[in-house]
């Protein structure tokens, strides 16, 4: 692993700004009188999810997995896999198109409706752009290039978080969805996705990326693999939820 400079506190706040807006933000129309009340537990998951994304391109988390391996490990679990499900779990399209006027909630609707968005929002896409995603970043070049340029870090982070929400999103979201898949669809997605997470940690505890050393990487590999395990537990758990509150049978009345 190679050792890498902080970055410069002006960089730091092209960062930190966006993040802190979107944080405002979201508490704002939490609290805004002209929404129904908003549970705040899910401002309190928003704000955890920013953070969980945010300090992994942030010191001492970014330089520190410059150096270790088992250090980027635990970054990617807070960019790719914790902080977008509690993002997805903290609802802000639902939260949004409670909050905006008339005009623009409008409008975030037909771009939710549009085919792109469509597109991203399978499962099956969702799936490949994040599995995809973590095969590039340790099994090619652009691992080595990530550790040697802090812009092409902070894009790697930015697609693992954004990967990783549509992903979380696809599967077990309840905010408005272009199409939501059937849930067979997205329990298979959600298996064969999972298994391939766990294929990438076991090459990587048997053959670490250039540069690392066995020890490093098998604690590396082992992080990714049994973290990993952790948040995929909850997210079979709550599709597994969602599908059996669907298929309860509703209780009808009594009659007299």
């Amino acid at each position: 692993m190679h050792e890498h400079q902080p970055g410069s506190f002006g960089v730091e706040l092209l960062i930190l700004v966006p993040a802190a807006a979107a944080v405002t933000a979201y508490w704002a129309g939490a609290l805004s009188s002209r929404s129904r009340p908003w549970p705040l537990y899910r401002a309190v998951l928003f704000t955890a999810g920013a953070a969980a994304v945010l300090a992994t391109v942030l010191d001492p988390l970014a330089t520190r997995s410059h150096a270790s391996f088992a250090v980027l490990g635990i970054t990617h679990l807070l960019a790719g896999m914790l902080g977008p499900a509690l993002l997805v779990l903290s609802r802000p399209v639902s939260l949004a198109l409670r909050s905006l006027d008339v005009v623009p909630a409008r409008r975030l609707s037909r771009v939710l409706r549009s085919r792109p968005l469509r597109f991203l929002t399978f499962p099956v896409t969702a799936a490949v752009l994040n599995v995809g995603g973590m095969v590039l970043m340790f099994r090619t070049g652009l691992f080595t290039a990530m550790q040697e340029s802090a812009p092409i870090h902070w894009l790697v982070t930015f697609h693992l978080a954004a990967a990783g929400y549509l992903y979380t999103a696809s599967l077990v979201s309840r905010d408005p969805m272009p199409h939501r898949a059937g849930f067979r669809l997205r329990a298979a997605v959600l298996i064969l996705s999972a298994a391939a997470h766990n294929i990438l940690a076991k090459t990587l505890y048997a053959d670490p990326p250039p540069g690392v050393t066995p020890a490093d990487g098998q604690a590396g590999a082992l992080i990714l693999y049994y973290g990993g395990g952790v948040v995929e537990i909850g997210i079979i758990f709550l599709l597994c939820r969602q599908w059996y509150l669907s298929t309860r049978p509703q209780q009808r009345p009594a009659s007299i």
